[in-house]
């Protein structure tokens, strides 16, 4: 069992942030391995318009498959291609994006391969492993941390027996950066090149004739309403805020930070703020430089989806609301009594 591969998801000829996002988790594993990071991009007019923007980020080696027939995304030829891939790669790690198509491609691939699945995982990591039953150590597996039985523990997944161990990881949970290397012991940037070899393997040689029954008559994708994910401010509002009207003055105080509205589950299930905008374990997951939190109580579920914002800002009229406990700054009050008064004064001495 050999190296790391992340399945690359691509939108006519771009790469999803989840694939690259997922290549900066792949590189650390494979160095903390000290095996490759491999790629596998599947479409149609690829090939020459995806490697710019995969390589970059620390892959060894990428596998593109370009055929008419492969984009709009269908189940059949994808999954025989990465199947028969797998075959003969010998991966020891897959990584996917927890999106439409990896929720559909995963399982089909880890049924096929006999090897196990683990979904919408928070953390990766490279850890020991005993077996208290048999006794047996196993070295260097991988860690699949994610949250279980509707949030309320955090589970440690691992997989001693099978390969490849496969995980899906929803987008904006791990964090894209280009890669540069690895530091030596001085803390000096030792720049390690990869590999960057290319390959455009037959796409007959992999995937059967059968695989191509299935035509996607019409492919159509809305571009997003608002840009949750990449803002560096965001007010969130909870069950706290207590009506549809109070989220007016949530995005009014989004506005004058030139930031954008989120919210927690209670919040999208009372029918507040769109489903779209919910953040936590089953949404979207966030990074702003600030994130304030107005109402929310601070479920893990939720807390899972904003942990990692620079700076946390909690308006809560509960002192002990458990967000408090991971909040930098803690405001007791009512949404009703703290917002305006944020409005008033940043309107007031925002240049």
């Amino acid at each position: 069992m050999n190296n790391v591969f992340v399945y690359i998801e691509i939108e006519g000829t771009e790469v999803r942030e989840v694939s690259q996002e997922l290549l900066t988790k792949g590189r650390k594993l494979a160095n903390e391995l000290s095996v490759e990071l491999h790629a596998v991009a599947i479409g149609t007019g690829i090939k020459g318009k995806v490697e710019e923007q995969i390589l970059p980020y620390g892959v060894d080696k990428l596998f593109v498959f370009d055929a008419p027939e492969l984009f709009p995304y269908t189940s059949a030829p994808h999954t025989d291609i990465v199947v028969n891939l797998f075959k003969e790669e010998q991966p020891q790690i897959c990584l996917m994006g927890a999106t439409v198509i990896g929720r559909d491609l995963g399982p089909r691939v880890s049924s096929s391969l006999t090897s196990g699945l683990t979904a919408d995982c928070t953390q990766l990591e490279i850890g020991p492993y005993e077996d208290k039953k048999s006794g047996k150590v196993y070295q260097n597996l991988l860690y699949q941390i994610r949250p279980a039985f509707g949030g309320n523990i955090v589970a440690t997944i691992v997989n001693p027996d099978h390969r490849p161990q496969m995980a899906t990881v929803r987008s904006g949970v791990m964090q894209k950066a280009l890669y540069e290397g690895l530091g030596d012991s001085n803390g000096a940037k030792a720049l390690i090149e990869c590999r960057k070899e290319v390959v455009y393997p037959e796409v007959k040689k992999y995937v059967s004739p059968e695989a191509f029954v299935v035509k996607v008559l019409d492919h159509h994708v809305e571009a997003a309403k608002h840009n949750l994910k990449g803002a560096p401010i965001v007010v969130s509002g909870g069950y706290g805020v207590g009506s549809k009207e109070g989220f007016e003055m949530l995005f009014e105080l989004a506005k004058v930070l030139h930031g954008e509205v989120g919210g927690s589950r209670a919040a999208v299930d009372a029918g507040w703020i769109d489903n779209d905008r919910q953040i936590g374990q089953t949404g979207v997951t966030v990074h702003p430089k600030v994130y304030i939190a107005c109402g929310i109580s601070g479920q893990i579920q939720h807390i899972a989806g904003m942990q990692d914002s620079g700076i946390i800002i909690s308006i809560n009229s509960d002192p002990d609301a458990p967000i408090n406990k991971i909040a930098d700054y803690v405001i007791t009050g009512t949404v009703e009594e703290v917002v305006p008064k944020m409005i008033k004064y940043y309107k007031q001495n925002s240049k």
